[in-house]
């Protein structure tokens, strides 16, 4: 029997609402899985879209926001980053966060990825990442909840920290690894 992509191999019986904040909602299954064995499933639903933005001026610098993460519990460097409620365009979003977080204005902004799943075995989040140029430095403006170190350093010292290890948020190692990668395709 050929292989289907469009069946959901997955039944679901009935879903409940377990928790619920501002920012996300997290719901439990009782399933039967592919195999027939019977279970629960808990996915959590993010209420915003993630967003990324990779600043590069015309030195090719870019800038890096670190922060620590309550979740992981360590200190992190990322990609300006952040969310895009429901009835706001990616493109502003992605214009606010990078504005709050390292006072950078863009005069022009270009997706380089749309429509990622972000940990797909637990979660629905997606996120678009963008590209910002023509940049205008002004006052950062972080949120309550943000207590941030900017860092301008080379795009490609951005890169090789992915490369060793030193970023590892999801969405800045993307974002980075994929510069890189156009970046190599378009050298002689």
């Amino acid at each position: 029997m050929p292989f289907d992509s469009t069946k959901n191999p997955w039944i679901t019986h009935e879903t409940r609402p377990v928790y619920e904040n501002p920012w996300i909602k997290v719901d439990e299954s009782k399933v039967t899985n592919p195999g027939g064995g019977e279970g629960i499933y808990g996915v959590v639903h993010f209420k915003n879209r993630a967003i990324g933005v990779v600043p590069i001026d015309d030195e090719g610098n870019t800038w890096l926001v670190g922060q620590y993460r309550y979740t992981l519990n360590s200190y992190e460097w990322e990609i300006p980053e952040g969310g895009c409620p429901d009835g706001e365009e990616p493109e502003d979003a992605a214009r606010r966060e990078l504005r709050e977080e390292t006072g950078l204005a863009a005069g022009k902004m270009d997706i380089i990825l749309d429509h990622l799943a972000l940990s797909n075995s637990v979660t629905d989040e997606r996120a678009t990442i963008f590209v910002a140029r023509e940049l205008t430095q002004f006052e950062a403006r972080p949120e309550e909840t943000e207590e941030l170190k900017i860092r301008k350093l080379p795009l490609t010292e951005a890169i090789e920290m992915v490369k060793k290890g030193a970023i590892t948020d999801s969405m800045s190692v993307m974002a980075l690894l994929k510069i890189a990668v156009d970046f190599s395709s378009t050298e002689p």
